[in-house]
């Protein structure tokens, strides 16, 4: 029989209340995370799967709701997901491997590897791929707009490198701005594959997966491809329940990984071991710089960013009925990662309410007078009215509309914003959970003709007032019907056509609402724009187009 000391009992005492204590700190944690996702801790929603990592090690991991709704499967951490852009990170590590060993180098032109694509003004190097800087319209628009239905179609490889070969333009001069775009990540993807011979699966399979442990994980190349474990992904249902979405997509590089949060623990913690080499994972943080020598957030595949005070490493993902998230605080040694498969869920805002619970202690709110709300004046209607009207953004031609409603001016852009007045110029959102500011700007006349949207110092949209729509008469409407064709999108061949004094766009992935009047020979159709082109100012001769990250795509009337 053991005998103990008074001094040794008092002490095991304190160890044992020590113990509980930190028990019990850590039970309060992860009853508040559970709180987080009970909205889909239930056996008729899809759900999600978390890991929280604190160094080195899993501290918490769970799954919630159903992985398939269908037969009846509950979510586990071991469950398979789509990733979509999360695989960026993994792109370009692939390419760090080729960069390092001196078979790519971040200045060559692309056109080394792709001869067939345009020979644009400024050429288009590896490093403008890597940071989103290189103007290339996004692939997936395009695609979408040469006819390919995500739903049910699937375009090869060829397809979707042939649709980037045939644009004339770019969205802007290489360099000069950030503009995301899954174009980039998809080319690396194949330059991984034309400078290698192997295929970016082999090759990640290779050089990451395999090394780190990561037995769970593939860049789909082939949709259908069996995947063991795999959830289902879900879009809500219009009369209420859900819908199937999955992808049949085969294209890699910008996306199409299938992975685990404790897969995607063992690449967490790379770059913390090294197991890939220290100068490999340190060239993943190497951020872009723009022409003008400003440097952006966006990194190898990884977005550094910031906190309520502390650095993060991050990035999120969606495709399909899939999202997800994963942010990194490398100074504290503690990540998050969050897989969901419901089309309407925000993984990286509910990676950061864990930690609000885990880094309490560490993380810094804004200064109380940056927080403060700027104070709202009063404006006559006549201020208010002469501010309305339709604006169109100088980038991508997206249509932002001003109204005034119930003495208040609204802002719609996607929905509708309520507006609230700080000077006779300047507004905000009424909505704190969407802070935007607003600046009117006036001509040298004092009219009102340009509005400036920012996002806390991000500019968002510079768009210029456009003309008022005159009377539309159906001969005017008649100019507009025709065949328009283009060569950008595969020689897509869209029709206009006028029914019941309205016009319609008759192609297969076209909306089937009717066109909407903007401005003189400006329409929109959903999320595009339409600007009729005129010889002399007459004539119809086309059409521009232009919808996401895909601007000014013009088609010929025939």
């Amino acid at each position: 029989m053991l005998r103990f000391s008074s001094k040794s009992k008092w002490l095991l005492i304190f160890l044992a209340l020590v113990f509980l204590g930190q028990f019990l700190a850590a039970d309060e944690k992860t009853d508040k995370v559970d709180k987080i996702f009970a909205e889909w801790d239930t056996t008729v929603t899809p759900g999600a799967t978390l890991a929280i990592i604190q160094d080195g090690q899993i501290i918490y991991k769970r799954g919630y709701g159903m992985a398939k709704l269908e037969d009846g499967i509950v979510m586990t951490p071991s469950k398979i997901f789509d990733i979509g852009s999360c695989s960026k990170q993994f792109t370009a590590a692939c390419l760090a491997f080729l960069i390092r060993d001196g078979k790519v180098s971040p200045s060559d032109d692309i056109r080394k590897f792709f001869p067939e694509m345009p020979k644009y003004e400024k050429p288009i190097t590896v490093d403008h791929l890597i940071h989103h800087t290189s103007g290339i319209r996004d692939y997936n628009g395009l695609l979408s707009l040469a006819g390919f239905r995500p739903d049910s179609d699937c375009p090869n490889i060829d397809e979707a490198l042939e649709v980037i070969f045939k644009q004339k333009r770019l969205n802007y001069p290489p360099g000069e701005e950030y503009s995301y775009t899954n174009s980039g990540y998809f080319l690396m993807g194949q330059i991984v594959e034309r400078v290698s011979g192997k295929s970016l699966n082999e090759f990640a399979q290779e050089h990451i997966f395999r090394p780190l442990g990561m037995k769970h994980t593939i860049f789909q190349d082939d949709h259908l491809q069996i995947v063991k474990n795999r959830a289902t992904g879900y879009d809500p249902g219009e009369k209420g329940g859900y819908t199937l979405d999955m992808s049949n997509w085969d294209e890699t590089g910008d996306g199409n990984i299938y992975t685990s949060v404790e897969d995607l623990y063992l690449w967490d913690q790379a770059f913390y071991n090294f197991k890939l080499g220290k100068d490999l994972m340190d060239m993943l943080h190497t951020v872009g710089v723009l022409n003008n020598g400003k440097k952006i957030d966006y990194a190898f595949g990884l977005v550094i960013g910031e906190y309520k005070g502390l650095k993060t490493v991050s990035h999120g993902g969606a495709w399909a009925g899939f999202r997800a998230g994963i942010v990194r605080f490398p100074e504290q040694k503690f990540s998050v990662i969050c897989l969901t498969n419901l089309a309407t869920q925000n993984p990286s805002a509910l990676c950061y309410k864990v930690a609000d619970i885990y880094l309490a202690d560490l993380l810094k709110e804004k200064p109380k007078e940056e927080k403060k709300k700027a104070e709202t004046i009063t404006l006559s209607k006549q201020e208010l009215e002469e501010k309305a009207g339709n604006y169109q953004d100088d980038k991508f031609a997206a249509w932002i509309t001003f109204s005034v409603k119930d003495d208040k001016l609204q802002m719609k852009l996607g929905r509708e914003f309520a507006l609230e007045p700080v000077s006779k110029t300047a507004f905000v959102t009424a909505d704190p959970q969407v802070v935007i500011s607003l600046e009117f700007l006036a001509d040298a006349k004092g009219k009102t003709n340009r509005v400036v949207l920012k996002r806390g110092k991000e500019d968002l949209y510079n768009a210029v007032k456009a003309a008022p729509v005159g009377p539309l008469t159906l001969a005017k409407l008649q100019e507009y019907a025709g065949d328009y064709v283009t060569e950008e999108l595969l020689n897509a061949r869209y029709r206009i056509v006028l029914e019941k004094d309205n016009l319609f766009v008759k192609f297969r992935t076209a909306s089937k609402d009717p066109l909407k009047a903007m401005a003189p020979d400006k329409f929109v159709l959903g999320r595009q724009s339409l600007e009729f082109l005129r010889s002399g100012g007459k004539k119809i001769t086309g059409f521009r187009l232009s919808v996401g990250r895909a601007g000014g795509i013009e088609f010929a009337k025939k």
